[in-house]
């Protein structure tokens, strides 16, 4: 498969997965109270609203070249949340994190319900470019996932965090945040942040074969 036929096959299911995930922490905000997202447009399930040129297209098409789909992963741009416009800002502050995570969950179960289809499907040339995609799909979403429940803030791991310790406690991890995207570029750069992610996305796409059987 040449560069050209691998971008295009990995473009749909990684823009998706990424823009997705924020739009998904915007539902679940003004579902707590906080329409912060949908005043300023951000509640969309159109991708266009959520795409961050570096982020959702530069950044995994280098990743994906470079490392063969190795570890894809890429950021959209952040949906606003206010959570002290939140109902309950502690409480609430952990589904609306939870959201992001939990549409990636759900859209890789979806991928691997289109990859088990397309297995099914005669040897055509769709077919092979559909199975590939589904495998994409499935990828981006488990490493998107994983990586954003690890409990560092600003990472939706963190913020749950935050919201399930006590407050003294929680304020002082909530500290962190300051630190925390550098922290995770440190991790990446000296491979700790692979070595953490690869046995948890292998015990992820486990659970999807035994799931759906392949």
């Amino acid at each position: 498969m040449n560069v050209i036929q691998t971008l295009a096959i990995s473009a749909l299911p990684i823009i998706f997965a990424i823009t997705l995930h924020e739009a998904a922490h915007g539902y679940a905000a003004r579902h707590f109270g906080d329409p912060t997202a949908w005043q300023m447009g951000r509640i969309s399930l159109n991708p266009l609203r959520h795409v961050d040129p570096v982020g959702t297209l530069l950044v995994p098409a280098l990743i994906l070249l470079v490392s063969g789909g190795g570890l894809l992963f890429g950021w959209a741009k952040p949906v606003p949340v206010n959570f002290g416009n939140l109902r309950r800002p502690k409480q609430d502050m952990l589904w609306v994190a939870a959201a992001g995570p939990g549409a990636n969950l759900v859209m890789a179960l979806g991928w691997a319900l289109i990859l088990k289809l397309a297995i099914g499907l005669p040897e055509l040339v769709y077919s092979a470019a559909l199975r590939e995609m589904a495998l994409v799909g499935i990828s981006i979403n488990g490493v998107l996932m994983v990586l954003n429940l690890l409990p560092l803030p600003p990472l939706d791991g963190g913020r749950i965090a935050v919201s399930l310790l006590p407050h003294r406690a929680a304020w002082k991890f909530s500290q962190l945040e300051r630190w925390g995207f550098p922290i995770l570029l440190a991790l990446l750069f000296m491979g700790i942040l692979e070595k953490i992610l690869r046995p948890l996305l292998g015990l992820f796409n486990n659970l999807i074969r035994i799931l759906f059987g392949f």
